[in-house]
């Protein structure tokens, strides 16, 4: 069938919005329609070249959702017509990281995904007769795409779909990155630096389970309302001085738990900082660029502070997304404040533009 599709040509150009070939999905895949997807970061980040694990030419976009159309020889998980998230964090249930509670890492199809192809090494989005790479076994800047079963979490069809598609990566992150990596013990002190939906969802986590004091720190006044909305109870605006603040708050101790949602290594330097004497676990969240690094002074840390990194918030995706999807329905998560512009396909580098102005939280892009 022929899609409509985002395609990143070449690294730090503009995506070309285009015709392309999508073929039936094969045993094991299922065919989604995309109804939303959300712009994030991350496929800025690959498409600025930044991501040293990037390729070109391939079709960008993972934070999606959609209804399942099609499926192909001996799927099991999903069928015509169920709402479903995309995962680029799939959950095969079998795996040896699967199998513990210890993390979310799944090793399935791994190997095949990073190369932007399908587990049998092959893509179902094609060109001119030319294989064209899958992103993060997802691919969701189309119309239609192809993905295996194991990446796809079947959520309630009451949820609206445009809602859904920020807990295929952003929320869920930063949620978890609460509830599941940190673990975060009611009663805590926590502190959260950057404000965009990672740490928007990491301010949501510490409000569910129970956190006593939030603090959000960001460079933007209008961020800061928005933490306040979800459950931040002190705010800051960003500066050299922060972790001194946040110090004086804590009778020099500092807080219990930090999230890190800015990928920039400084503030990552903070969050460790800010940390608790003794007990305080600071969590990174956010991505790097290419070839950065994080400096840690070791006597942070032989005084008991710990450092963690979180990937997808520690979320096992089938499990857990259809959970924090039933707790939005349940009234708990405020979703639609979340969404902040609305885009078609046509307009993705829009999405892009308005990102890197950080102009408000996630911008989606509804399909017709």
């Amino acid at each position: 069938m022929q899609v409509r599709a985002a395609v990143l040509e070449e690294f730090g150009r503009p995506l070309a919005v285009q015709d392309v070939e999508l073929a039936e999905p094969e045993a094991g895949e299922a065919l989604v329609r995309l109804v939303a997807c959300g712009v994030c970061h991350t496929d800025l980040y690959t498409a600025s070249g930044a991501d040293p694990s990037g390729y070109v030419p391939c079709v960008l976009g993972h934070e999606g959702a959609g209804v399942v159309e099609r499926v192909g020889d001996g799927v099991t998980l999903v069928t015509a017509g169920d709402h479903v998230v995309t995962l680029f964090a799939p959950e095969c249930g079998e795996c040896i990281h699967c199998l513990s509670d210890r993390t979310n890492r799944c090793v399935a199809i791994r190997d095949q995904q990073g190369l932007g192809l399908l587990p049998d090494g092959t893509t179902r989005f094609s060109r001119g007769g030319d294989p064209l790479r899958h992103f993060m076994g997802t691919s969701t800047f189309a119309e239609y795409t192809v993905m295996p079963e194991i990446a796809l979490a079947k959520v309630s069809q009451e949820a609206p779909l445009e809602g859904c598609a920020p807990f295929a990566c952003g929320l869920s992150t930063g949620i978890g990155a609460a509830l599941f990596t940190a673990q975060v013990t009611r009663g805590s002190l926590c502190a959260v630096f950057g404000c965009g939906l990672v740490g928007l969802g990491a301010v949501i986590g510490c409000r569910l389970a129970g956190a006593d004091r939030i603090i959000a720190v960001d460079l933007s006044a209008d961020r800061l309302d928005e933490a306040r909305r979800h459950g931040a109870t002190d705010t800051r605006l960003a500066g050299d001085d922060t972790v001194e603040w946040i110090r004086s708050e804590t009778e020099g101790f500092g807080a219990d738990y930090t999230f890190e949602a800015t990928g920039n290594v400084g503030v990552m330097g903070q969050a460790v900082e800010a940390a608790r004497e003794a007990w305080g676990l600071a969590t990174m969240c956010g991505v790097a660029g290419k070839g950065e690094t994080l400096d840690v002074v070791p006597r942070l840390l032989i005084t008991g502070r710990r450092v963690t990194g979180s990937s997808f918030g520690g979320v096992k995706g089938r499990t857990h997304v259809p959970q924090l999807v039933d707790r939005w329905l349940a009234g708990e998560i405020d979703v639609e404040s979340l969404i902040s512009h609305r885009l078609t396909l046509d307009e993705v580098n829009r999405g892009f533009e308005l990102m890197e102005a950080q102009d408000g939280i996630r911008s989606v892009i509804a399909f017709g």
